[in-house]
């Protein structure tokens, strides 16, 4: 018998990256999963889901709106685990406060207050962010290791206007206070830049990292990041999902790397392609650092290696005719 087999759970924003391969890996488990989408009508946002095996049984579609206070209370009534993933990822915005922190900070205070109103739910498991932990103005060096005990300084993030990672390190600090407030048993994960095989049609904001990479930009970014493949942090989730003893958060990243080790590993693994080898700025390179992997070890995830995860993420960039070559 499936781990799964008998059990309701709810995906909030299934459409998205790490979503559809959530609701993907529950089917796969015999789990009856209650997806949201905001919009049924949407092929782009349904179509793929409707197509992973065992959706005909076991999945469910539903309208619901992170904005729309209630508007999750049906689909979660009657599960016994919720997956709060819905929340918008993207990196440039107009309008900060409406199209990204509200959506994202009252949006996950919605679904947890409906998580609250229905007394079936054992655990909630929330999708927050790497990026609600790595900027608290510490200085980041080679041998400095970032865990779970680090949590992002929001007046930081607000004063440097970086509205995705403030948005995020709100929404985790207003869940994870609800729930402890109402004694809701929640796990939280803090995956790193997602990358991998896209199940969805449309391109996602870590997606785009790397297809600009080899899509003909001239230079790479002065950045460095945590990267992780978006089967383990699926896989992460069902685990602390289903790990009685699993609790707090988890840090969830494979590797720490600039962008100029980025385009390297990608020379030498598509040696045809026009990929950058100067950078957007000409300041020093942003330094590297560790991100801990304890913690996400002892749930079971043994980690997919980033040159894997590139290999794959690009692949499926062909498939879907992002990238011709």
């Amino acid at each position: 018998m499936n781990s799964g087999e008998g059990k309701v759970v709810c995906v909030t924003g299934a459409s998205g990256y790490i979503a559809s391969w959530l609701v993907k890996f529950l089917l796969q488990r015999g789990y009856t999963v209650r997806a949201t989408v905001r919009d049924l009508n949407n092929p782009n946002k349904v179509d793929h889901l409707l197509k992973l095996d065992g959706a005909k049984e076991n999945l469910q579609l539903f309208k619901a709106d992170l904005l729309e206070e209630g508007s999750f209370d049906s689909v979660i009534q009657g599960c016994h685990g919720v997956f709060h993933t819905a929340s918008p990822a993207v990196f440039d915005v107009d309008d900060p406060q409406t199209e990204l922190i509200d959506p994202t900070v009252k949006g996950a205070l919605n679904v947890v207050k409906s998580c609250a109103k229905s007394p079936y739910v054992k655990r909630v498991v929330f999708t927050s962010s790497i990026a609600s932990a790595i900027y608290n103005g510490r200085p980041k060096t080679p041998e400095v290791v970032v865990d779970e005990t680090w949590f992002s300084n929001q007046d930081f993030l607000w004063g440097k206007k970086m509205w995705l990672q403030y948005a995020k390190t709100s929404a985790e600090e207003v869940a994870t206070k609800f729930l402890t407030e109402n004694n809701i048993d929640y796990v939280v994960m803090n995956p790193a830049v997602t990358i991998g095989p896209l199940l969805q049609p449309e391109l996602n904001g870590s997606s785009s990292l790397i297809l600009d990479l080899i899509n003909g930009s001239e230079t790479f970014k002065n950045a460095t990041f945590g990267w992780i493949n978006v089967k383990d942090v699926a896989n992460a989730h069902i685990k602390a999902y289903e790990d009685a003893s699993a609790s707090g958060r988890y840090c969830l990243a494979e590797t720490v790397m600039h962008f100029s080790q980025l385009s390297n590993i990608l020379r030498n693994m598509y040696p045809t392609l026009q990929i950058p080898n100067k950078c957007a700025d000409d300041k020093p390179f942003m330094q590297t650092f560790q991100i801990s992997k304890e913690k996400a070890k002892t749930l079971g995830i043994e980690f997919i290696p980033l040159e894997v995860s590139l290999k794959e993420i690009i692949e499926s960039f062909k498939e879907k005719e992002f990238v011709n070559f």
